[in-house]
């Protein structure tokens, strides 16, 4: 019997994600729990900036069509950046993830402060047409921190009722929900900056081609970085940790045609970054 135990232990997909409550919902990126557990007043917070985001991500797509090449640059930006934000906020509420609710509340302000530089550089026309969306944003978005920042300051158990009483066990917990946050947090950080340097004139046609397969090289890493956390498969962790590499020897030289003119030198194509993103 102790050792049909074990080799059922063994087979078990997800042996450090797999939730002691049974009331929990395993998914692959950790337990969260059933919305009939939220509270009510959580519900309807929920529900709202369910709503919010999708509300921004339709007016970001309907803004992409009619701006100039910079603007639709940060357009698309923030649209990853809103879509990226509905999956936090919706761990950070299931599975009261409290670093994925920080960096909602960061993406949050960061789409209330585009709106209100947007606004202030309109003109005297203009303003009354969009006074309404723009005070919309800014309650709406208001309403959406201030709750986050309640939520992130309510205690959580949801370690205990993953981990048990062990702390070792809570501790492995904590680490998990870590790693899938920041691996999120660097998928999103990649795809932006691919389409930042897609977007730059400067850029040659090689390093337009490098940055759109480095969308797919993002994704595949981030499989494959996911895949090694749930199995526990160490040669894959080598592989992942492989994968950085190309992106870190890739920085460095964009980095040294940077900083070539400084000196005096002048590559033969100049890819510089830093001086196409002040100039633009």
């Amino acid at each position: 019997m102790e050792g049909d135990d074990d080799s059922g232990a063994a087979a078990s997909p997800l042996p450090n994600l797999t939730p002691r409550h049974r009331q929990l919902i395993p998914t692959p990126c950790g337990p969260i729990k059933p919305c009939s557990e939220l509270s009510f007043p959580v519900k309807i917070y929920f529900c709202v900036t369910i709503l919010s985001l999708l509300s921004v991500i339709g007016l970001t797509i309907e803004t992409l069509v009619r701006q100039t090449e910079e603007d639709f640059t940060i357009s698309l930006i923030q649209l990853v950046g809103v879509v990226f934000c509905v999956y936090y906020v919706t761990r950070g509420i299931l599975q009261e993830n409290r670093q994925e609710l920080i960096v909602f509340v960061l993406s949050i302000l960061l789409v209330m402060f585009r709106s209100i530089v947007n606004f202030t550089v309109l003109s005297a026309e203009q303003k009354p047409k969009l006074l309404a969306r723009f005070v919309l944003i800014l309650l709406v978005g208001s309403f959406d921190v201030i709750c986050a920042i309640i939520l992130i300051q309510s205690q959580s158990m949801m370690a205990f009722r993953v981990g048990g009483a062990l702390e070792s066990l809570q501790s492995q917990y904590f680490m998990l929900n870590l790693c899938f946050s920041m691996l999120t947090f660097d998928l999103q950080a990649q795809l932006c900056l691919c389409i930042l340097l897609i977007s730059l004139h400067e850029i040659t046609l090689l390093h337009n081609i490098i940055s759109a397969a480095g969308v797919l090289w993002a994704c595949l890493k981030a499989t494959i970085s996911i895949i090694a956390i749930l199995k526990e498969l160490k040669p894959l962790v080598w592989i992942f940790l492989s994968q950085n590499v190309p992106e870190v020897v890739y920085l460095i030289y964009l980095l040294y045609t940077c900083f070539l003119p400084m000196e005096g030198l002048t590559p033969e194509h100049p890819p510089c970054i830093l001086s196409a993103a002040l100039t633009e």
